[in-house]
């Protein structure tokens, strides 16, 4: 079994390394370890509380534009679920979520039209709606809801079962990265360093790193002015 961990590593790591998505990405800050560096790597191997990675990496995903972070999030989470997925005309006859057809359905558009997700993102609480439009029981978490030790336990419990993910809402500047707010599924935690791992969805700009657990937490606290309310974190189950 861990021979096959190391292999899965082995091969997720050299897909992290694809000079194609990765040779124009930014600088990381000290305060960041990126996954696919020795250190990284050795985190994931000490966790503990990594279930939610292996599902999620094989369904790891990039954003297709600047805005769709939120949307490339979701189709990894409601595949890793496994729920019943629309037709994708790509890939006919096979049914899979993807950043295209994610807002086939009637249910989806009711929370909020993809032309202004492409525009301007969208909020935790319309993060939280359109994952529940495709079937998955979510549950939403402002960041001024939440102290340190509630946000730590919540996601650690999360990220020690299988079949239950989470995503955050926070705002990069926090955490040493260059400017807005972002959404990304969390992967992975490692309590010697507490620390976890952010699968980033926008790869042509930064790589999965491992962040903080205090700066992640301050950075979901931040307020999103097109809500008027913090940030936070969604846990989305079947």
């Amino acid at each position: 079994m861990k021979h096959k961990f190391f292999c899965f590593l082995a091969l997720f790591t050299l897909t992290l390394n694809n000079p194609k998505l990765l040779a124009q990405t930014l600088p990381l800050s000290p305060q960041l370890i990126p996954f696919s560096s020795s250190d990284g790597e050795q985190l994931l191997v000490e966790s503990q509380a990594k279930q939610d990675y292996f599902l999620l990496s094989n369904q790891f995903v990039t954003q297709i534009n600047q805005a769709y972070c939120g949307v490339a999030s979701s189709v990894m989470v409601l595949n890793a679920l496994g729920l019943p997925a629309p037709e994708s005309a790509q890939h006919k006859p096979f049914r899979v979520f993807t950043q295209d057809n994610f807002f086939d359905r009637e249910e989806a558009k009711k929370v909020i039209s993809p032309d202004i997700v492409s525009k301007r993102g969208m909020t935790l609480a319309q993060l939280g709606g359109l994952l529940a439009s495709h079937g998955a029981k979510v549950t939403v978490y402002h960041g001024s809801d939440v102290d340190l030790a509630q946000f730590r336990s919540l996601l650690v419990q999360n990220l020690a079962k299988r079949d239950n993910f989470a995503i955050v809402n926070y705002l990069r500047k926090t955490i040493g990265q260059e400017r807005g707010g972002h959404i990304s599924p969390i992967a992975a935690y490692n309590q010697r360093t507490d620390r976890f791992l952010i699968l980033d969805v926008s790869r042509y700009k930064y790589p999965p790193v491992w962040v903080k657990a205090v700066d992640l937490w301050q950075a979901i606290r931040t307020t999103d002015t097109d809500s008027g309310k913090t940030r936070g974190f969604v846990l989305v189950t079947k």
